[in-house]
């Protein structure tokens, strides 16, 4: 990238922090008219959404325009795909217990304490976790194999993460499965196969960056955040200290791996051998 180009990508990352950040302001003052902060799910998909447009708009010119409407595109695609499935999965739910426990540790007001903890953390992360996304904008090089296999690596993590919550849905829906645990489809290979997909399709974002050694060090943060967000941080260990109590889950984890997808190990005999 030329110097013209970094100093138009200080531009973009300046806009598409405001973007993110006006997403869930916008959002927050939502939830409070419906006294409902589970809202902000829904608010993250569409941020990285305006982020991904944002960055468009303001690159024009810069950059490989394959390279810019791939990643432009993909993010859209994943951003609004997983705010629906979110809305879709919340409607007729009041507040999520997750949220009302984190507001119960709240000293004084809770919706300040809320704007705080939640919603402008998670306008950082979204600024944080989308720089792939608006560095790729002005990375001139054309598509190349390495951004190839980003594409396949971001098509592969979709489809994991978006087969991973279609069956989860299908086994809710079912009134026959109340009060039993998932251990079916991809849910059979890893307890988190919507989480495994959401870190795989952000290193393949990564990768579409990545053409240079200066975009690449810059980017690297992204997708190591995610991981660790959906591994350490709110999503993985948080789920499961939730369902450790819900029977059988227990013996689900004993048998099926974490995070990485491999067979399940054999369920153990009962009786005599």
């Amino acid at each position: 990238m030329s110097s013209a180009s970094w100093a138009a990508f200080d531009l973009n990352a300046a806009v598409s922090a405001a973007a993110a950040l006006a997403v869930m302001l916008l959002t927050f003052t939502v939830a409070l008219r419906l006294r409902l902060h589970r809202i902000v799910d829904i608010a993250w998909g569409l941020a990285f959404t305006a982020v991904a447009s944002v960055s468009y708009l303001l690159s024009a010119g810069e950059g490989n325009q394959g390279r810019r409407l791939l990643v432009t595109l993909a993010t859209c695609l994943w951003g609004l795909r997983l705010a629906a499935h979110i809305a879709w999965r919340g409607r007729g739910h009041g507040e999520d217990a997750g949220y009302t426990r984190l507001l119960d540790r709240a000293h004084g007001n809770r919706n300040l304490y809320a704007l705080r903890t939640v919603y402008l953390l998670q306008a950082f992360l979204v600024w944080l976790v989308s720089l792939p996304i608006q560095a790729a904008q002005y990375v001139p090089a054309p598509v190349g194999p390495l951004a190839v296999a980003g594409a396949l690596l971001w098509a592969a993590g979709l489809t994991f993460e978006a087969t991973g919550d279609y069956q989860l849905a299908r086994f809710k829906a079912d009134p026959g499965n109340r009060g039993r645990v998932m251990d079916r489809g991809l849910w059979a290979w890893t307890r988190h196969p919507n989480y495994f997909g959401d870190a795989l399709l952000w290193w393949g974002m990564f990768l579409l960056a990545c053409a240079t050694w200066q975009t690449a060090v810059l980017t690297f943060v992204s997708p190591l955040t995610m991981t660790m967000l959906l591994t350490c941080g709110s999503g993985k260990r948080l789920l499961e200290t939730h369902m450790t109590n819900r029977p059988g889950y227990v013996a689900y984890q004993a048998r099926t791996s974490g995070y990485l997808p491999r067979p399940p190990r054999r369920r153990a005999r009962s009786g005599p051998a």
